[in-house]
């Protein structure tokens, strides 16, 4: 799974409420509490942060070992995150278009888009890098230079890297302005009760779950998310259909999808029924989550041509799709 950044600040404090049913098993302690449900954290980092004053219970300071109860309140205040860099590395990749100023990958299920937490080689930017020799927009700073939006790790196909900072801004804007369009094919488990439709729920990180994104509330935290779905093919238990993105929020359609109890297959956060789980994956030959970036259109911030690209399914969705025939 691909590492998530949370959506906080350095500084801003973290509150996590501790719910029944959550502390009383093997995350009883602090240490291992956090640890749980903070992807950042591990517990030697929790420790740390203990010692420095940086993390409390209820208001009070508290000790790595503290037995939590229902309804303490913790609050971490995590310090700026030390300055990486990602380095080049000789990874190959399948570019689908290239020129002075952008690219567009189709990127293989597994790979990370960019280096995070606990992530620093074998992404994306790492072999983006070596291709373009250094020369990529600065905008995304030393770790994710020329990343304009991302995938998950789990998902394949097509994304845009910008060489140029004035390619990078371009497409950022068209992704804002909806003017470029994003469309992905997906295998769901289940039968959808229509044969299209859309999703217009904000998406916010979980206040529990901090590797995981959910629908929010309205007043909550969360920023708004629109999907549309069509479908493309049923099977008996399964239904592959089309979507695509008005926003493009982390985890959208994965958590969209699974809001209607359409869960993609293979997708070990998400999906909660029988093709949610590692062996599930193997059992269906998957190397990832059936979830592929196929069509992407957008224009060229330099030249203004209209570009479209499209990118066939990995052979392992490829394959599974020809079995449920």
């Amino acid at each position: 799974m691909a590492s998530e950044a949370l959506d906080f600040e350095a500084g801003e404090p973290i509150e996590l409420v501790v719910v029944a049913g959550e502390a009383f098993s093997e995350h009883s302690r602090l240490d291992q509490y956090l640890a749980a449900h903070i992807e950042e954290l591990s517990r030697a980092r929790v420790q740390k942060l203990i010692d420095d004053g940086l993390i409390k219970v209820n208001g009070a300071a508290a000790r790595a070992s503290l037995k939590l109860q229902e309804g303490d309140l913790i609050e971490v205040i995590l310090p700026p995150p030390e300055v990486l860099e990602a380095v080049a590395e000789n990874i190959p990749l399948q570019i689908i278009f290239e020129d002075d100023h952008l690219l567009v990958i189709n990127k293989p299920a597994g790979m990370v888009t960019h280096p995070g937490a606990g992530v620093s080689s074998g992404t994306l930017v790492n072999a983006v890098l070596y291709h373009c020799q250094g020369s990529l927009s600065s905008i995304g700073g030393v770790v994710r230079p020329g990343i304009v939006h991302r995938l998950d790790k789990d998902t394949s196909g097509l994304i845009m890297v910008a060489k140029s900072d004035i390619a990078h801004k371009g497409l950022s804007e068209q992704l804002q302005s909806k003017q470029a369009k994003r469309t992905y094919l997906a295998l769901l488990e289940g039968i959808p009760k229509v044969e299209s439709g859309k999703v217009d729920a904000p998406i916010g990180r979980h206040p529990l779950k901090r590797k995981e994104m959910t629908i929010v509330k309205e007043g909550q935290r969360g920023r708004s998310a629109v999907t549309n779905y069509v479908v493309v093919k049923n099977f008996s238990k399964f239904t592959l259909v089309e979507c695509r993105l008005e926003t493009g929020r982390t985890h959208q359609i994965r958590v969209h999808m699974a809001s209607l109890n359409l869960p993609v297959v293979g997708d070990i956060i998400y999906n909660r029924k029988t093709a949610g789980t590692i062996e599930a994956r193997r059992k269906l030959g998957l190397q990832g989550q059936a979830l592929h970036a196929a069509r992407l259109s957008f224009i060229h911030p330099v030249t203004n041509l209209l570009l479209e690209f499209q990118a066939e399914l990995p052979q392992d969705f490829e394959q599974l799709l020809a079995k449920l025939k």
